[in-house]
Parts: C-alpha cells; structure tokens; sequence
C-alpha cells in the first residue's frame, strides 16, 4: 500500500477560515442592525424602570475575530476545527456588555434581560473561575434571543433566531477585564508566589470595594428613609441636615414647589451648615412665627420660589448674623441688598430677632 494513502490528511484551516470570513461578510451587516436593536431595548427598559447603569456597549464582531475563531482546531482532535460551522457554531457574532455602577444592580439587569429576550443559556463566570482556580474578572453571560412577540413585529422580523451574548458586569469587574490583557499567568500553579499574593490581594480589593459600594448606598437609601419619616414625625432634633431632609423639610413646612432642582438643595445645606445649624430643630427654632409669604410678598410683591421665602425666613430669624456667617458675607452687593431687605421688614412691623446656632456661639 501506499504509505502516504496511510496518513491521515492535514486539514486546511487557512481555507476553512476563509470560507467561513466569506459568509460572515455577508451578514455582518445584519449582525450590527441586531446589535444596535438590542441596545435600544435594553435602552428602553433600563429607562422605563429606573434602573441606573453607567453604560451599554454593543458590537457585531469583528471579521479579523471571527476568522480566527472559526480556525481553532478542536482540543479532542487538532486535526479538526473546533466550530464545523462557523457562521452558526459561533454564539458571539453580535455582543453587548451592560456595566453597572453596585451588585445589587446586577439582578435589575437580569429581570430586564429575562423579561425582554428568551435567555438560551445563562453563565455567572465568577463561578467557573473558582472553579478552575483561575484569575479573572466576575461577571454574567447570557445568551439570547428576542422573544416572539417582538419578531413577529414587522421591524424586528429579521432578527428571528439571531443570537446575542450579553455580558453585565459592575464597573469595578471591567476595571479588571480592562487590564486582564496584560496579565501574563492565567493559572495558580504557574505563577511566582510573590505575584499570586499580589493577585489574591488585588481580587480580594475589588470584591471588598464593590461589596462596601454597596453597603453605602444601602446606608444611605436607609438613611434617607429614617430622615424623611423623622421629618414627618416632627422628630427634628434626629435629623441630620442633607438635600434629600432639607426638601422634605421644606415641602412639609413651605409647600412643594416643583420648580427645584436637587442641586438647589445642595447649595442651601452648605449655606445652613456654615451658618452652624446642626439639626432641623435648631432650623424650626430660627425661622418660628414668621410668615414666608408675608415675606416674599413684602419683598417681591409675589409668592417667590420655596428656597427663596426659606432664605427670607432665615433672615428674619438671624437678622445681623444671617450677614455675619453668610458664605457672600465679603459681597457688597449681596450685603447691601440683605441690610435694604432687613429694613423693609422693621418698617412693615415684623420683628426681626438674631438667632445664633449654639455651634457659633461664643
């Protein structure tokens, strides 16, 4: 017999590869259509269910990836490629990333996900790591397709049976996956002791980070939650002054006024803390029995915005002081203007008095 007809012919990856590059041409174009349509429903649902997320990426892959990938041989038999067919074998041809900000936010994403796409398989990578005892970044891998009822619309039609791999990942993981390019030793045993303690190290900072990420938005959902309620209770001498309590406050003692912004408040908290206010009780004590639209009315000949009649208030309550710990105190302008407006109060009857938080007595 022959001794060549004994060998078992070489496959040729380059022409499968470029074959496969052939095909995907082809419908690559219908992949970023897919991708962009993704990314305006996942969009879409994050938007109508308040869900905060710091970004969603998306890509149909690259011609020069996927010809590598449709090239890799079988770790069974070297001899064959890994992905017979390419074009259908190959789950990742249109990718989208979803970053969040804490964990928690992680399982918002994956009702959104499971609520929006038929989820064909779902793998939590962080798990395969420990596993295999591998460094790496954690993160969700999904993948999907639209549901039904969304391709039988005319405009998602052609994105029946296409497949999306969907990556979420909190920002701290990608960090991570940003760098692992340049990490060199991907197994435990193979890494210099010096270098696996710096690794474990490192992992371990970043599950702590976004671990305690989490525990200050939870502290400080809390907190806001006790701080509302303490307001309404009229439990003011408990509440520490912040935006979010001084328009409780406010909306409670004043009336809601829609037309303030959050960063309204932020200003006015840094205001209230340099004047040395350290609670809202000592606030109710200040600016007690006196009228805020008697105030703006005096003055504008109108009902002013909420934080402009609180600032009046303030002024009636503190008088001189209001000038002396002011953060324009140094202004001329703004002196002048306050001293015309105290002025205008003592002629109309009202009796300004000189309040002093106890943190700036003497």
């Amino acid at each position: 017999m022959n001794k060549q007809s004994d060998q078992i012919k070489e496959f040729d990856f380059e022409n499968h590869k470029l074959q496969a590059i052939q095909e995907y041409q082809k419908v690559r174009p219908l992949y970023e259509e897919y991708t962009n349509a993704v990314k305006n429903v996942l969009s879409e649902a994050f938007r109508v269910q308040n869900i905060k997320i710091h970004s969603i990426e998306t890509r149909a892959k690259a011609i020069d990836s996927f010809g590598n990938k449709a090239s890799k041989p079988s770790p069974n038999d070297p001899n064959k490629p890994y992905y017979q067919n390419a074009l259908s074998d190959i789950t990742d041809l249109a990718g989208a990333r979803v970053i969040v900000f804490l964990p928690r936010t992680l399982d918002m994403v994956d009702s959104v996900i499971q609520a929006e796409f038929n989820v064909i398989e779902k793998t939590d990578k962080s798990v395969i790591l420990i596993k295999e005892e591998k460094f790496g970044y954690a993160s969700i891998h999904y993948l999907a397709r639209f549901k039904e009822n969304r391709t039988n619309l005319l405009e998602y039609s052609r994105y029946k049976d296409l497949i999306v791999e969907i990556q979420v990942r909190t920002i701290l993981q990608h960090a991570w996956a940003e760098i692992e390019h340049d990490i060199q030793y991907k197994e435990v045993e193979t890494i210099p002791s010096t270098i696996r303690r710096k690794f474990m190290s490192l992992a371990g900072i970043l599950e702590i980070a976004d671990r305690e990420f989490q525990a200050i938005q939870d502290d400080d959902e809390r907190l806001r939650t006790e701080a509302r309620k303490s307001v309404q209770e009229g439990k003011l001498e408990q509440v520490e002054i912040t935006p979010d309590a001084l328009k409780t406050y406010l909306n409670k003692k004043l009336g809601t006024d829609r037309r303030m912004k959050d960063d309204s408040y932020v200003w006015t908290v840094k205001l209230l803390r340099n004047f040395g206010f350290s609670n809202f009780k000592q606030i109710d004590e200040c600016i007690h029995g006196f009228d805020d639209d008697q105030l703006s009315r005096l003055i504008y000949g109108t009902r002013a915005g909420q934080l402009t009649r609180f600032e009046y208030l303030l002024l009636a309550g503190m008088g001189e002081n209001f000038l002396k710990f002011h953060l324009w105190k140094t202004w001329d302008w703004f002196i002048d203007s306050s001293k015309r407006t105290l002025v205008k109060f003592n002629k109309a009857g009202i009796p300004v008095r000189s309040y002093i938080p106890p943190s700036r007595m003497e």
